[in-house]
């Protein structure tokens, strides 16, 4: 008997082939944290076309280091503060009154009134000339 060197085709079982397939490895998103400030942040290796937080364990600073697609690095350094309190929010609501709305309904009744009587005159002026 012939041996071949390829292996006989085996078909699997239905319950085999509808396993979900794991899912797909995430990106590693925990924090860097460095040690050096500015100096260290330089030092730490970039790779092209990518960002990455560094975050620097002696002072309040988020270095954003940075590479193009070439390679060139560049930081934005981050200066951040912790908050004790949050800041209370001013509930006072500034709505108007019916008695404002009145008054302005009848400030501009009167406005509306004047602008009438000038356009009345002018045309009367004219009119006479």
């Amino acid at each position: 008997m012939a041996q071949y060197p390829y292996q006989q085709y085996t078909p699997q079982p239905y319950w085999y082939q509808n396993q979900p397939t794991p899912p797909a490895q995430q990106a590693n998103s925990s924090i860097v944290w460095i040690q050096g400030g500015l100096n260290a942040a330089k030092n730490y290796h970039v790779a092209p076309n990518e960002s990455i937080p560094l975050w620097d364990q002696e002072e309040q600073v988020i270095y954003l280091k940075s590479a193009d697609a070439s390679g060139m690095p560049t930081i934005k350094i981050l200066d951040y503060t912790i908050r004790e309190t949050q800041p209370q929010i001013q509930n006072e609501a500034n709505f108007a009154t019916k008695d404002d709305l009145a008054e302005i309904k009848a400030e501009i009744a009167k406005l509306t009134e004047s602008l009438n009587y000038r356009t009345k005159q002018r045309k009367e002026y004219q009119r006479n000339e």
